[in-house]
């Protein structure tokens, strides 16, 4: 999609198309655009139904209703933060204070409209002009550009000091795919911290692999999960400097760091708790494994285990009632006898693929169980369990 043709979807004909081919499967698409080509150009129909897909994906990010309203690119899409995510943000600075944002590298507009919502005013700003069409389109079907100025800009040229904080989203996506170099963001990581350390209060988001070594002591570092899937990681600014904390969503339940040494390890417990990602990814675990009781089942290991079953927010809790040396053969006769034939399997600390074992075992039966492929003491092992009912 260019300029041109995202402009046609603007007009009258474009929207009544886009109303037109909105549920389009695409099975059906090439039937639906041999159809409307007779009566309606063919960049615009061919505009129509590339947004019609994007729609569709969006929805996996967006409430549903916004999705489809609302314009995308490709790379909006696929960068755009969740829309839970975004609104836990913008709640965040809501709270700090903060009632203007300047929120660059904007994109399609997904943070500026949940900043937006939030009460708070928006200075979005992009320097690609398609995108900054679209998310200026965004603010306009969603009722918010009152509270949302899109302006298409270079944003190492944009002067945030008339707002009470900055947001940066740098692109972690080039020509090549992911960037895993932060330096290699657009614009660079080192630029996004100095603006930010010179803002009253700023918000970085960023990759939530990065290493905890690169967070600058300045920031407070989290990690967001929403329904249990590592979503992302914010350097904060402004607030409190060196804590570094998990968010897990819906809630939020928020789980600080305490800077306790890392877990022991300990024999095996009748329980096996799963810490929830971002509480992994925040080096959270021994907090998680204080308030069980628990420690460790290898130290190179995420595994918790206790001798109690306790309630957390923050790990996924297992009644073990096997562990087994890695064999293959063994575990198919002990499935075999228990007629199980649904079969999770997990694994931490082991090179073997879920789907791999699954092929091997041949799971048959009306039963379930979970199967843990890890190290138990540095030995490769088999944890066979099912999930903790309190």
């Amino acid at each position: 999609m260019n300029d041109l043709s995202f402009a046609s979807l603007l007009t009258p004909e474009g929207r009544a198309l886009l109303d037109e081919v909105r549920d389009t499967a695409p099975a059906r698409e090439l039937a639906v655009a041999t159809r409307l080509r007779r009566e309606h150009p063919a960049e615009l129909v061919s505009a129509a139904l590339g947004q019609a897909r994007l729609r569709q994906r969006a929805a996996a990010k967006f409430a549903a209703e916004d999705a489809a309203r609302m314009f995308f690119t490709p790379n909006g899409v696929e960068q755009s933060t969740r829309a839970a995510v975004a609104t836990h943000r913008a709640l965040r600075l809501r709270e700090l204070g903060v009632t203007s944002v300047a929120d660059l590298c904007c994109g399609i507009g997904g943070d500026a409209i949940a900043l937006a919502r939030a009460g708070i005013r928006v200075l979005a700003v992009d320097r690609d002009p398609l995108t900054a069409a679209v998310a200026r389109a965004n603010a306009g079907e969603l009722g918010l550009t009152d509270l949302i100025e899109v302006r298409e800009a270079d944003v190492t040229e944009v002067d945030p000091g008339p707002y009470d904080a900055v947001f940066v989203d740098p692109a972690r996506r080039g020509g090549r795919g992911r960037v895993f170099d932060p330096e290699a963001y657009s614009p660079p990581l080192s630029w996004a911290i100095g603006t930010a350390l010179a803002a009253p209060r700023a918000a970085l988001k960023i990759a939530p692999g990065i290493p905890h070594e690169a967070i600058p002591a300045e920031a407070e570092a989290e990690w967001i999960s929403d329904g249990g899937d590592v979503k992302e990681a914010v350097l904060w600014f402004g607030t409190e400097p060196g804590l570094v904390r998990a968010t897990l969503l819906p809630g939020p339940r928020v789980l600080r760091g305490r800077g306790l040494p890392d877990p022991a390890v300990r024999p095996l417990g009748r329980y096996l708790y799963e810490p929830d990602g971002a509480v992994i990814r925040a080096h959270l675990v021994a907090e998680v494994a204080q308030e069980l009781d628990g420690g460790l089942v290898d130290e190179t290991i995420a595994y918790v285990t206790a001798d109690e079953l306790r309630p957390t927010p923050y790990a996924t809790a297992y009644e073990i009632t096997d562990q087994l040396p890695f064999n293959v053969k063994k575990l198919r006769v002990l499935l075999r006898e228990r007629e199980v034939g649904i079969l999770t399997v997990k694994k931490r600390g082991s090179a073997v693929e879920p789907e791999e074992l699954r092929k091997k075992v041949k799971p048959h039966g009306p039963n379930s169980a979970t199967v843990f492929l890890t190290r138990v003491a540095g030995a490769p092992t088999m944890l066979i369990g099912h999930p903790a009912v309190p």
